[in-house]
């Protein structure tokens, strides 16, 4: 017997062969996940910078009441929905009397547009981290039911030595090797991307809290503690 693929593929019994299609599945889903994930993040965030410059425009020249009339179009990214959301709430409770209530008002709206963000951000993520930590193991039972399959064999043919079980641990490992073939992309892109996330969390916190010193000097009130930049 040859030690190609080819051969192993073909010398592989159903079992192995049924663990070797569910990692590639796996492989396949978490490749979707890492590819959508990285457009969809690119995209947002160049769409946040075009928001952030616009905004910043808008609050010089005529202030919050500006900001909150003016038509961003749905291409905001992250940080324009979280930013929108706090505009809303301005306009909503623009005839409160109480300055500290509207603040607080905004505040919350910030605050709850601010999670579904991160929430959204996170789409997909939790299936990167599945992936990354079951698939050694989806091999290792492959690799497990191989070894026990080509021992088998031994006892049934009644002859023993390496070369006897040596071709079956060879296919049987093969199933190892793959789990991980398909495990270590995946925590990578899972580290990463959960990385990219956690930082557009601060982000979006910071230019909160910077609205909210906006939205204190402008109509009074106490705002909550202040971050530094709007822009990521």
């Amino acid at each position: 017997m040859e030690f190609t693929l080819v051969s192993l593929w073909s010398h592989m019994g159903i079992f192995a062969k049924l663990i070797v299609f569910v990692l590639a599945i796996m492989s396949v889903l978490s490749l979707v996940v890492m590819f959508e994930r990285l457009v969809v993040f690119n995209r947002s965030r160049s769409e946040s910078r075009n928001f952030a410059d616009k905004m910043a425009n808008l609050l010089t020249k005529g202030g919050l009441t500006a900001a909150a009339d003016a038509k961003m179009g749905a291409k905001v990214g992250h940080l324009g929905r979280v930013i929108g959301a706090g505009l809303n709430a301005f306009k909503i409770t623009s005839d409160a009397t109480d300055k500290d209530l509207r603040v607080e008002s905004v505040a919350r709206a910030l605050e709850r547009q601010a999670q579904r963000e991160v929430q959204s951000l996170k789409r997909g993520l939790g299936l990167l981290a599945t992936v990354g930590s079951t698939a050694p193991f989806v091999g290792l039972l492959g690799t497990v039911m191989g070894i026990v399959s080509a021992f088998q064999s031994m006892a049934a043919t009644g002859s023993g030595g390496l070369g006897t079980v040596s071709a079956g641990i060879a296919e049987a490992l093969i199933t190892t090797a793959f789990g991980l073939l398909v495990a270590i992309p995946a925590v990578m892109a899972y580290n990463y991307l959960q990385g990219w996330v956690d930082a557009r969390a601060v982000d979006i916190s910071e230019s909160s809290n910077e609205f909210l010193d906006v939205l204190a000097k402008e109509i009074g009130g106490h705002a909550r503690t202040p971050g530094t930049a709007m822009t990521e």
